[in-house]
């Protein structure tokens, strides 16, 4: 990768606002409250990319027990650095990442990246009617 750009699981360098930006007018997230993103760091493995500046260019976000289940969620290159090839090295990255290594399970959901990360040996599942799942759509318009 250019050297003009770096990785970092450091919190302290992410810019909360561009995230909760972009974030909040995605498909995953519409309309996240900020609370709710700060939430989100809190409890989770957060990925940053930023460039030589410490500007951030990229966000991922992995829920996992560090041993046997991982979720990414929340992936994003900020627009201005789409294009450029950058999502794959950020997704080189976040495999490589120590510990999220000999993961038993690693889970995504998208709607629009299946080429991406089919790179990266995700695929469709393989028994989804063994799977179920709960969801509230609604739930930032009842807070």
């Amino acid at each position: 990768m250019d050297k003009l750009f770096f990785f970092s699981t450091d919190k302290t360098l992410l810019n909360t606002r561009l995230i909760h930006s972009f974030l909040k007018n995605t498909y995953w997230a519409k309309d996240l409250p900020y609370e709710n993103l700060l939430k989100r760091i809190q409890n989770s493995l957060c990925l940053g990319m930023y460039d030589i500046n410490k500007v951030q260019v990229g966000f991922a976000r992995v829920i996992t027990d560090f041993e046997s289940f991982a979720y990414l969620a929340d992936v994003f290159i900020v627009p201005e650095h789409q294009k450029k090839g950058l999502s794959k090295e950020f997704m080189a990255f976040i495999m490589t990442y120590p510990d999220l290594q000999n993961l038993r399970r690693f889970m995504l959901a998208t709607q629009d990246a299946h080429g991406l990360y089919h790179q990266f040996g995700f695929s469709v599942l393989a028994n989804p009617e063994k799977w179920m799942e709960k969801t509230d759509l609604t739930i930032y318009e009842k807070n």
